[in-house]
């Protein structure tokens, strides 16, 4: 099967090798229908709407994301803090765990959270097709115990290739956050330390410790 990559053209020979070229990942990741490498948008559009099942596509191939509820609750809580900011300084767009975009033709990828503004938003008007040619600013990815770092590296290439200016990467197990400013530079955060919007977004201030209490949330007495 030759594959036609967002990195380069390459020959796979075994399902290692396809494995591999997606970071290392998971089997049970991999859809086997449609066969990889002939994998389309319209199966990503497809498998989410008959099946709920969010998939990204890489290289011709459906990889299922995944997301459990705690990755869940702490990306609604990013979403909100971020569409608080965002919404009444009329700066752009945030989108959660299930907006698709196209980074460029045959790779699609689905940020847990993305903000994209308003100069990158075709015709300034809110896209209706379900996978838009979108390039956010600002992209976050809540790890889930099945991401790998050879997987996330990846992403991050793409990302910050195809314009992405500042990404997170938030670590539920460690209480961290490491952002990004490109595949390279990082900063990691914990706890003690307040996530801000950088040049991307100048005055968000998000307390990691607020943050990170979403996870030990208990009914009031």
């Amino acid at each position: 099967m030759t594959v036609m990559t967002s990195l380069a053209p390459l020959t796979i020979e075994t399902i290692g090798d396809l494995l591999e070229r997606l970071g290392g990942i998971s089997p049970q990741r991999v859809r086997f229908k449609p066969a990889p490498g002939t994998a389309t948008e319209q199966d990503v559009v497809s498998v989410e709407a008959h099946e709920n099942r969010l998939c990204e596509l890489v290289d011709g191939v459906l990889v299922e994301k995944p997301m459990g509820y705690v990755e869940s609750l702490l990306a609604m809580a990013i979403g909100d803090a971020l569409r608080k900011f965002v919404k009444p300084r009329k700066l752009g767009l945030v989108t959660g765990e299930s907006g698709m975009m196209r980074l460029f033709p045959g790779l699609v990828r689905i940020p847990d959270v993305a903000f994209v503004a308003w100069d990158r938003i075709p015709g300034g008007r809110v896209p209706r097709q379900p996978i838009p040619d979108l390039v956010p600013h600002l992209v976050v990815e809540v790890l889930s115990e099945s991401n790998t770092a050879a997987e996330m590296a990846r992403k991050l290439d793409e990302y910050f290739r195809t314009g992405v200016v500042l990404a997170w990467l938030v670590d539920p197990r460690d209480r961290t956050v490491t952002t990004y400013t490109s595949p390279t530079q990082f900063l990691l955060l914990d706890e003690s330390h307040t996530l801000d919007g950088g040049a991307v977004l100048p005055g968000f201030a998000l307390p990691l410790r607020d943050l990170f209490a979403e996870m030990d949330e208990r009914p009031a007495p």
